[in-house]
């Protein structure tokens, strides 16, 4: 995928319309092939021989010529449509804080009063404490000329102020401190998140903005899901929710992290099997979703989809689930892969649970792409939930010559990194489903099982994660001889 496809997967479908529009309004010469490129690179991210297509022979000159031609008018496109939509109020105010400087310099002191002091009232309703900073020195500077307020009290203002500015440059320090230590694989990132925050002097109470909490909430998230601790993490996760309650006025402002972080939320209480208060937030996504025309539905319906169907399955309701993966159009979102290969991995799982193997396996075989495209779109994680499951999905089947060179073609790939990042549980999985496969018939049932479980389960099951019970029910299941998608539910549900 090449950067302007990437650049074309962040804009809805209105806006590639727009940008069409554009194009062609600009475009002086008829013969030009922008917009055939950009048709091209929308309709496949990964279409190959593109110069053939559009010249009818091989041209790489004016192929990337035309490329880096689109590519900047796709910058420009972004850009104004940004401080045209989400920016207009910071513009807005950076343009009365210009105004009033202009208008003290013009001696106009009683206007430029006036004009200084709204845009200090509309930087406060947006908490953009950077701006206020500019704004104080103004305000300060002049202070000679306001009768109705106190030297003493501007500064106790701007000083009040730059803390909150601080605490915001703080952030930004907590934040790349947390991704270091989420790169390197930190199993202790969530000790590290709380240590950080304190090393910052980072307090969530104090008046961080929406943006900066969800930059908090992003970041907790992320680590979750890479030591698989949502436990642990939901409390700070809901700490952090009620701040942004207090702040639904700004949530139209900041649409797009108000559903992005409505569906950490939701996937935080998912993950801890709390499946009712999931719901909650993602009937609470769905309907922000439908605000400003619609404008991030398309955005969001793949991730949404992805949760909502989780949600269903995990519930009992796994045939509603399996049919509303049915309806969902692949084609239509076919650019964020991401979402799109967890969808179809969510597939293969829930045909597995009803005991659908062949049309499990059939998803599978229809995947055209090697593991290390999948890894570069999806992550490594992904790869190797998809590698076990069609070992497992083998298993099933009793296809031994399968089992047997997908097996050593895992250990051979994945051994080292797993173990790298102290992964022993995929390994100890695996060597565990080998093990049965191959003795089911001599095994003492209940002690394999005690083994299982002590190996699998490192947390009370109340606390497991629910990805990782998955797991162990398919063993267990095996084992005990029970249908799977009964015994996934009796583990999952289990409160106690």
């Amino acid at each position: 995928m090449n950067i302007n496809t990437s650049l074309i997967a962040t804009l809805t479908a209105e806006e590639q319309k727009a940008f069409v529009t554009r194009l062609r309004q600009k475009n002086k010469r008829h013969d030009t092939k922008n917009v055939a490129l950009f048709k091209i690179l929308a309709a496949n991210p990964n279409a190959e021989h593109i110069d053939v297509l559009l010249y009818g022979k091989k041209a790489k000159g004016a192929y990337h010529a035309l490329s880096k031609r689109l590519f900047d008018g796709l910058i420009d496109f972004i850009a104004t449509n940004s401080f045209e939509g989400e920016q207009s109020e910071e513009m807005e105010i950076i343009k009365l804080l210009l105004t009033s400087r202009i208008l003290f310099e013009q001696k106009a002191h009683k206007v430029a009063l006036k004009v200084v002091k709204k845009a200090e009232i509309k930087a406060k309703q947006y908490e953009l404490y950077g701006i206020l900073n500019e704004i104080y020195y103004t305000r300060i500077q002049y202070a000679h000329l306001d009768r109705k307020v106190s030297l003493d009290a501007l500064i106790a203002q701007f000083k009040t102020n730059k803390l909150l500015f601080q605490q915001e440059e703080n952030l930004n320090l907590f934040y790349a401190t947390i991704k270091s230590e989420l790169i390197e694989k930190n199993k202790n990132v969530t000790q590290t998140i709380a240590s950080t925050l304190s090393q910052f002097d980072i307090s969530i109470e104090n008046g961080l903005s929406y943006r900066s909490l969800f930059k908090i909430v992003a970041i907790n998230n992320e680590a979750a899901n890479i030591t698989r601790d949502f436990y642990t993490l939901l409390p700070f996760i809901e700490k952090i929710n009620k701040e942004i309650e207090h702040k639904q006025k700004l949530s139209e402002k900041h649409l797009f992290y108000h559903i992005q972080i409505l569906y950490y939320i939701a996937n935080s209480h998912f993950r801890n099997k709390d499946f009712e208060q999931s719901k909650k937030y993602l009937q609470r996504m769905e309907a922000e979703m439908q605000k400003q025309n619609n404008s991030y539905h398309q955005r969001f319906i793949p991730q949404f989809t992805l949760l909502h169907v989780l949600n269903l399955n995990y519930s009992g309701n796994g045939l509603e689930a399996l049919q509303l993966l049915e309806q969902f159009d692949f084609e239509k979102h076919r650019q964020q892969i991401a979402y799109v290969m967890d969808l179809k991995l969510t597939a293969v799982v829930l045909l597995f649970q009803q005991n659908r193997c062949k049309e499990a396996l059939q998803i599978f075989k229809e995947s055209r792409h090697s593991d290390t495209w999948y890894a570069e779109k999806g992550g490594e994680i992904w790869v190797v939930k998809k590698n076990l499951t069609e070992i497992m999905l083998y298993m099933e089947m009793e296809h031994l010559d399968l089992v047997e060179s997908r097996i050593k073609s895992f250990r051979k790939k994945y051994s080292k990194r797993l173990k790298e990042n102290n992964e022993h549980r995929v390994l100890e999985f695996l060597s565990l489903a080998t093990h049965y496969f191959y003795h089911k018939e001599t095994i003492d049932q209940n002690e394999f099982m005690l083994k299982v479980k002590r190996t699998l389960i490192t947390l009370q099951e109340e606390k497991e994660d629910l990805f990782v019970l998955s797991f162990y029910a398919w063993l267990k299941s095996k084992i005990m001889k029970t249908d799977l998608y009964k015994t996934t539910l009796e583990i999952v549900q289990q409160k106690n």
